[in-house]
C-alpha cells in the first residue's frame, strides 16, 4: 500500500472545500462533511477513554470500535461506498447485551459521571448521538447505509452501559438523578 499523505499541510482547503476519497471537491459545510468530522470527534474521544484503565471486558470490546468509525468516516468519504456491515451492527449490539446483563437494572436516571471513565463514555455517549444525527441529516439528504445508521444508534447504548461498567468500579458509583426536593 502506497502512502496515505505525504504532506500533512495542502492548503487545498483554504477556500471553504475539501476532497472526498472519490476525488470531489464538497464544501467544508456540506452535511456530508460534517458527519465525518463528528465521526472523527467521536473517534478521538474514544481514544481518551481507552486511554484510561478500563474495567474488563471493557477495552476489549472498545478497542474495535475505533477501526470501525474510520471504516465509517472512510464510506462516508466515498459516496456510494459501504465499508460498515450489518456484523459490525450484530457485534456492538451482542456486545451492549453482554454488559447490560452483568449490571443491576435501572431504578433511576444515571448522571454522567461517577469517575474519570464514566464520565469519558458518558461524553462519547453523548457525541455518538450528535454522530447519530448528523447521519441522519444526511440521510435526508443523500444515500446513507442503513448499517452505518443502524451502527451508530446501538453505539450510544454500547456506551451507556460501558459508562455504567465504568462507574461502578473501584470506590466510586454511578450517580443517579435525584427529583426536585430529594437533592
Amino acid at each position: 500500500m502506497g502512502h496515505r499523505l505525504s504532506k500533512i499541510t495542502t492548503r487545498t482547503g483554504d477556500g471553504g472545500e475539501t476532497g472526498l476519497g472519490t476525488g470531489a471537491r464538497v464544501p467544508k459545510t456540506a452535511a456530508r462533511v460534517v458527519a465525518m468530522g463528528e465521526i472523527d470527534e467521536l473517534n478521538s474521544l474514544l481514544g481518551v477513554a481507552l486511554s484510561y484503565a478500563l474495567p474488563e471486558p471493557l477495552p476489549a470490546l472498545l478497542s474495535p470500535i475505533q477501526h470501525e468509525l474510520f471504516d465509517l468516516g472512510g464510506e462516508l468519504a466515498m459516496p456510494g461506498y459501504e465499508l460498515l456491515g450489518e456484523a459490525a451492527v450484530t457485534r456492538i449490539e451482542e456486545a451492549s447485551a453482554q454488559l447490560n446483563d452483568t449490571l443491576p437494572p435501572l431504578q433511576e436516571f444515571i448522571l454522567p459521571g461517577g469517575n474519570a471513565e464514566a464520565a469519558h463514555l458518558h461524553l462519547a455517549r453523548a457525541v455518538a448521538r450528535r454522530c447519530e444525527r448528523a447521519l441522519w441529516k444526511l440521510a435526508a439528504e443523500e444515500t446513507v447505509g442503513q448499517a452505518a445508521l443502524a451502527y451508530m444508534n446501538r453505539l450510544s447504548d454500547l456506551f451507556f452501559n460501558a459508562a455504567r461498567i465504568a462507574a461502578r468500579t473501584g470506590t466510586n458509583d454511578e450517580i443517579t438523578w435525584k427529583r426536585q426536593g430529594e437533592r
